[in-house]
């Protein structure tokens, strides 16, 4: 497992942008993928976007697709998540994620289940 401390939440107008930022405790290249997951309240913990280290092939949910973009730096052992033309729907609890563990299988990087390290959210507020 690695520790996962994300930043750069904030409340922000209907069209804007945001990028936040989770900064690893390991090199992110030891976990294997990096993810975005949401939660808005009452609801379940949603996937944004993963970004999987080896060949950087990237994942999004179709709600975020072609507006939110996730990049990974090694030598900060830092990920972000680019957030353009925001929504009053994009509000929530946004959760970095890695997966660090190898699985005898394919994982489904859109499941909450195949991470082992989460950190402890940012709050993003869109208002319309």
């Amino acid at each position: 497992q690695v520790q996962l401390v994300e930043s750069g939440g904030g409340l922000v107008q209907a069209g804007g942008s945001l990028r936040l930022s989770c900064a690893a405790s390991a090199p992110t290249f030891t976990s294997h993928v990096m993810g975005w997951f949401r939660q808005a309240p009452g609801k379940e913990r949603d996937f944004v976007a993963a970004m999987r280290w080896r060949g950087g092939v990237t994942y999004y949910a179709d709600s975020v697709k072609g507006r939110f973009t996730i990049s990974g730096d090694n030598a900060k052992n830092t990920v972000y998540l680019q957030m353009n033309s925001l929504k009053p729907e994009d509000t929530a609890v946004y959760y970095c994620s890695a997966l660090t563990q190898l699985k005898l299988y394919t994982p489904n990087y859109y499941s909450v289940r195949e991470y082992d390290s989460w950190g402890q959210g940012t709050q993003v507020t869109v208002s319309s």
